[in-house]
């Protein structure tokens, strides 16, 4: 046994050396490169940009927006519980249900939702704090700039709009799924499951009707195919039900049942009927049925896909989509926005404490919100454009956050 390891260490040992042998001449080169040359390559490297009171700011920023966020939302679910208790009970809903497919979506969605109010008290809380103990005066007093004082607020604003517009993107619109199904489930049983009198175009040409839809069983009744050249029709399909394959590998897979196909050619009609026929159409269940919130079930590509399908099809029912689309982006730079205005409203040192700054922040926020809600319905039902809506709150507060940037301490 002794031998054999023996043996194995030998050959080891061995293959060290090969390999020590074979990588000696690219060590050579290695060394002999002009690294001195290099060396302004070492100015492209973002740490050394960021010093040690950076941290120091960087750290209470972020450690006091996800302390506010921990803290108002742990009151929003103590009211939801109380609000929303009779309606689980009556339900009969799980306690597993409720804590992870409710809850633990909950959380994510109006922490995100409410991402800009949670910055701004970040911000007031701790610069009016770092101001009361003189530390903003002495770093202004060593010479440092207020744009220098904003360089770390900034990073951390950074972060925290990469992090939300990825959560907003990406992760939510998932929760937010099975948020909703809990809620037609054991919240609100009022979901709209059926739709009646739908016209669709589902391809260039070709026009899909559904006398009444079923999303429940995916199901739709008095189905007719309408398919158009030239202005002129050359194919018609009639069933009594159709119903969407969900346990297909492709998508738009349907199956239609006492079917009736007529093909028109010229002065020459071919009728073929039959009990039951698989067919590929353009059409999906969700674009049969919208419900209120829809939108925010899709991440961000799909959301763009969404878009794209319905307006080749002609569909007015986009616009809503487009905002939620635009909101997302421009929701994330509000970070920037906020953070300015909180910096440069908190970083005075002044009598009576940081309470009516506080204040001031919350009314700002809040109307930040209530803005963003205003101008989102007014792209909805006053034909206002969807970007422009999405960024009509930034643009605004761009502004007061340049007038408070002036004001400033320098």
């Amino acid at each position: 046994m002794k031998e054999k390891i023996a043996d194995i260490l030998k050959k080891i040992r061995r293959l060290w050396l090969q390999l020590l042998i074979m990588l000696h001449p690219l060590m050579r080169k290695c060394r002999a490169l002009p690294w001195e040359k290099l060396e302004p390559l070492k100015k492209l490297n973002p740490f050394l940009y960021i010093k040690r009171m950076d941290w120091y700011i960087i750290k209470k920023f972020i450690g006091t927006y996800i302390y506010s966020i921990i803290l108002i939302i742990s009151i929003s679910i103590v009211f939801d519980i109380n609000e929303n208790l009779a309606k689980f009970t009556t339900f009969h809903a799980p306690l597993r249900a409720i804590v992870f497919d409710y809850y633990m979506n909950f959380v994510p969605y109006f922490a995100n939702l409410f991402s800009p109010l949670f910055v701004f008290i970040a911000v007031i809380f701790f610069t009016s704090k770092l101001a009361g103990n003189s530390e903003i005066i002495a770093m202004l007093a060593c010479g440092m700039s207020f744009k220098r004082l904003l360089r770390p607020y900034l990073i951390s604003a950074a972060i925290i709009a990469l992090v939300n517009f990825y959560l907003g993107a990406y992760i939510i619109p998932k929760g937010t799924v099975v948020r909703h199904n809990f809620e037609s489930l054991y919240k609100d049983s009022r979901r709209k499951t059926t739709a009646t009198n739908i016209q669709l175009m589902v391809d260039r040409g070709v026009v899909a009707y559904i006398s009444q839809y079923d999303d429940v069983r995916k199901t739709g009744y008095g189905f007719s195919l309408y398919k158009f050249e030239k202005k002129k029709l050359v194919s018609h399909m009639t069933a009594n039900i159709i119903q969407y394959d969900t346990i297909s590998d492709s998508r738009y897979h349907w199956k239609a049942r006492n079917y009736k196909i007529r093909e028109l050619k010229g002065m020459r009609e071919k009728i073929s009927t039959g009990s039951e026929i698989d067919t590929l159409i353009q059409m999906e269940p969700m674009d049969l049925i919208f419900s209120k919130g829809q939108q925010e079930t899709f991440t961000s590509p799909e959301l763009l896909r969404y878009i794209s399908k319905q307006q080749e099809r002609g569909s007015s029912n986009v616009v809503q989509y487009e905002v939620e689309y635009h909101k997302r982006i421009a929701t994330s730079f509000a970070s920037f926005i906020l953070t300015i205005i909180g910096v440069s409203l908190s970083s005075r040192k002044r009598k009576g404490g940081m309470g009516m700054y506080l204040g001031i922040g919350l009314a700002l926020s809040f109307s930040y919100i209530l803005l963003q809600t205003i101008s989102s319905t007014f792209a909805i039902n006053a034909d206002t454009p969807p970007m422009l809506a999405a960024w009509i709150p930034n643009l605004l507060y761009a502004i007061i956050a340049y007038f408070c940037y002036k004001q400033a301490p320098s």
